[in-house]
């Protein structure tokens, strides 16, 4: 839903840790997902998950008791397309879940237990599908000459799961970057990249953008250093300490269910 000349703002909204957590569904969300459908605020899904494809989402969104369209949801795998194609990259490893690879559309992708010669390495989040085979095998790819480009579907440090925190991709992407000796291009949070694609998408500028995520890294500080307002949820992988590492965020709530009160009080 792109914003309207007469619209003042927009919102990008994390799901994990803001709208869910795990299997269920932060409570309060979905009254404030219906309040923002009723407000007509144009908005965007921005999340990092690279674990399963856009459609796959919408599928768990409906589970869960919620809905939104395809276009809605913006993730690094869009911003990886676009980036691949503008590139003119064909060839492409992908070092992603299975279910995934159906919405790289653009490239072909080659198998990744052969020695093939690639144009990118595409790495996201394979979570405990991650092995020194799998790891060593990007690697290579990467020794090759000329270098491939490393493309990062984001830069998520870790994210909270049922049972406790868990590592994301970005400390694979550092592992892979030291050991070949490149630097990866970040498609996904928190790129200026994927803000500015997002942002497009919604045909805003980042004055009229506020961004609400659990992560004051990824999501608040990443969107604040691109002139968007962050607001930080206090959901997910959330903790007190976050608040005492310099990163000031425009606004703190409990939760997302807090936004429609903390909206009209401060935006109008």
């Amino acid at each position: 839903m792109p914003a309207n000349p007469g619209s003042r703002h927009v919102l990008l909204i994390d799901l994990d840790g803001v709208i869910y957590q795990g299997g269920g569904l932060i409570d309060g969300a979905v009254e404030t997902l219906d309040w923002i459908n009723a407000q007509q605020i144009p908005h965007l899904f921005v999340t990092n998950t690279t674990s399963r494809p856009r459609p796959a989402l919408l599928q768990k969104f409906h589970s869960l008791g919620f809905s939104a369209r395809l276009d809605e949801v913006m993730t690094p795998v869009v911003a990886a397309n676009q980036w691949l194609d503008d590139q003119r990259m064909r060839r492409v490893a992908l070092f992603v879940p299975e279910a995934t690879k159906q919405d790289f559309d653009r490239v072909e992708a080659v198998s990744l237990q052969q020695d093939s010669v690639v144009d990118a390495v595409v790495v996201g989040d394979l979570g405990e599908a991650w092995d020194f085979h799998t790891l060593n095998r990007a690697f290579r790819f990467l020794m090759q000459s000329p270098q491939p480009s490393l493309v990062a579907l984001g830069m998520t440090r870790y994210w909270r799961a049922s049972n406790g925190l868990q590592l994301d991709v970005a400390p694979f992407i550092k592992a892979l970057e030291h050991a070949a000796d490149c630097q990866a291009v970040v498609v996904g949070k928190p790129a200026k990249a994927f803000f500015d694609a997002s942002l497009a998408i919604l045909a805003a500028d980042a004055g009229q953008a506020l961004m609400i995520g659990d992560d004051i890294v990824g999501d608040v500080d990443a969107a604040q250093r691109c002139g968007i307002r962050g607001i930080q949820v206090k959901t997910g992988k959330f903790r007190e300490s976050d608040l005492s590492g310099g990163i000031e965020p425009h606004a703190l709530l409990d939760s997302i269910a807090d936004l429609p009160a903390w909206w009209q009080s401060s935006l109008g």
